[in-house]
């Protein structure tokens, strides 16, 4: 495998402005040394962008890390050479590498509060990384504050500058963090999965940022990520990275069009947008074929297939705080105006069919998680109705709870929404228990019977989550929701954080529990390839209402609306594969 840096204008041969050689970065444990990075060797000419794709625990992350010299102890660089314009930075004194960390290489995180500090304004913050390598005033350093949110398209930056973090949006907290590593015009900036946790418009919008900087400061870009088609709409190059080594590196449209290894065929056969809508991903992805447990719970008077069957009827939610005491004696007296609220959800009608998947998709702050948590009657809607087979999902009266069993949620986060203090046998069995499903005598055959059906080993049952993967956990949360024996399942973003080959598991164990369960499911997602793949339906979400509504295949090939338009054309789309 060869790895010749070449000029991404001309083609032809450059002077490498990073040359990693050989780097072994590993941590010590009590099995022995973990090899997070073993054997690693790659350049980076000015003004290139290089793509560093792999799944979780791959090493690309501590690669980075290992670059700008961020790793924690006792992890440590145990071989091999890392070289910047020529100069060693292996073996640095913390003075000399603070010296070159912000100034010559810069990071970005992505979580940019990672960057950012939450008690701080962002003029202020800005202000002392300029004073880090710089003799400034405060008045040049505001100003220089000013046009650094202005270069990265952040509105008003002379107001804005004030502001401090929890002010912005993700994608603005995002574009400080940029802006904070673009201010000495660094030769070399690392990405970290930066647009990881963004909507699709936000994300398409800093990727464009980001080249158009790239292309006018001539900097050099690490793009580390597991997402494939992003990678593939900014880097020159991509190496791929299992296991602590790159077994793959080449130009982007080479890597991923035809590619040579094995474990890079694999993560593209993963994606969604590779396969037909509604086939399974990934064959023999590991997923156990375990039957489902049969249904102990009533299915009589159940609608046929296709049926309307869970009905929400002019939806509103609208969220307020109380104003206090002399808040309410201010507004009564005419010396303060009322609170404002925020209209979350704004008169949504829809109809879910028995059996159908219905993709709610939009932007953060659209509505649709609130939707989500409405149906699933989790949050009271301040207005209108929403019924399962004709019946209320919640209580009437002044304190409304829910009344059904029938639906469960799936979280986007499942060590959250685990109890990291119980086994996993007694999270799946509480439910059961609780609504009499099962007895406490058959509650760990019904337990290991889920475990299996989810693709979990059963002996796991006495394990806690902490001991398990991020996809593993998500299989939990789903076994825990499909235990209480529902027939409408709310999927609040189930697959946002996972590796292109843990998402296709977990799609793939959708699909088919769907399949033997005649389930209903609402999967939220920002993922439009993930919702194509797996959803009959789809309804667009914009601040807070329906824009467009239909038969998935329709609306991405023929979108009506503007917006539905624009969040499409903002979704990265990996090349062809070559025939």
């Amino acid at each position: 495998m060869t790895d010749t840096t070449k000029t991404p204008a001309t083609g032809t041969p450059a002077m490498p402005l990073l040359e990693v050689t050989n780097l072994k970065t590993w941590f010590p444990s009590a099995r022995g040394e973990v090899k997070a990075v073993d054997g690693v060797s790659f350049s980076i000419a000015p003004g290139e962008v290089l793509g560093l794709v792999g799944e979780s625990g791959s090493g690309k992350s501590i690669t980075g890390f290992s670059i700008i010299g961020l790793i924690d102890e006792p992890g440590r660089i145990v071989e091999g050479s890392i070289k910047l314009e020529g100069r060693e930075l292996v073996g640095l004194s913390g003075h000399d590498l603070r010296a070159i960390r912000g100034k010559t290489i810069s990071m970005v995180f992505q979580d940019p509060m990672m960057t950012l500090n939450p008690v701080l304004s962002i003029g202020t913050q800005i202000r002392l990384a300029l004073e880090a390598h710089e003799n400034i005033s405060a008045a040049d350093a505001r100003e220089r504050a000013i046009k650094a949110l202005a270069q990265v398209r952040i509105t008003e930056p002379e107001l804005k500058v004030d502001f401090f973090p929890h002010q912005f949006s993700g994608g603005m907290r995002q574009r400080v963090a940029i802006a904070i590593a673009l201010l000495h015009r660094p030769k070399l900036i690392i990405c970290d999965e930066p647009t990881t946790a963004l909507d699709v418009s936000i994300q398409a919008e800093i990727l464009a940022e980001m080249k158009e900087l790239v292309a006018e400061l001539g900097t050099a870009l690490i793009w580390i990520s597991h997402d494939l088609a992003i990678v593939s709409s900014i880097a020159d190059r991509v190496a791929v990275m299992k296991s602590g080594h790159i077994v793959e590196i080449g130009p982007a449209l080479g890597v991923l069009t035809r590619p040579q290894h094995d474990y890079t065929k694999a993560l593209l056969d993963a994606l969604p947008s590779r396969a037909k809508p509604g086939q399974l991903l990934l064959r023999g992805s590991g997923i156990a074929d375990a039957a489902p447990p049969p249904r102990k719970a009533a299915t009589a008077n159940l609608p046929p297939l296709g049926s309307p069957y869970l009905v929400i009827d002019k939806a509103v939610k609208r969220f307020e705080k109380p104003p206090g005491l002399f808040k309410n004696l201010a507004i009564r007296s005419g010396l303060s105006q009322p609170v404002s609220g925020v209209q979350a959800v704004d008169g949504v009608s829809i109809t879910l069919k028995r059996g159908e998947v219905l993709g709610l998709v939009g932007e953060s702050g659209s509505g649709k998680s609130t939707l989500g948590r409405m149906a699933a009657g989790i949050t009271v809607p301040t207005s209108g109705t929403i019924r399962l087979n004709g019946q209320p999902v919640m209580s009437a009266g002044r304190n409304p709870k829910k009344i059904t069993t029938r639906i469960q949620t799936i979280f986007q986060d499942p060590f959250a929404s685990l109890n990291g203090r119980m086994r996993i046998g007694d999270i799946v069995a509480e439910g059961p228990l609780a609504h009499k499903l099962v007895t406490r005598a058959e509650a760990p055959e019904y337990v290991r019977q889920w475990l299996a059906a989810v693709g979990l080993d059963p002996t796991f049952a006495n394990r806690f989550p902490h001991q398990f993967s991020g996809g593993q956990r998500q299989r939990i949360a789903i076994a825990r929701a499909l235990a209480m024996q529902p027939d409408v399942v709310v999927c609040d973003e189930p697959v946002a954080s996972l590796d292109v080959s843990i998402q296709a598991q977990i799609i793939n164990l959708l699909i088919r529990l769907r399949s033997e369960l005649d389930l209903s499911l609402i999967f939220i997602s920002h993922d439009l390839s993930v919702v194509r793949h797996l959803c009959d339906r789809v309804a667009i979400m914009y601040r807070g209402s329906i824009v467009e509504e239909g038969e998935a295949g329709p609306i991405y090939d023929h979108p009506q609306h503007d917006y539905t338009k624009r969040l499409l054309a903002a979704v990265p789309v990996l090349p062809e594969a070559a025939e």
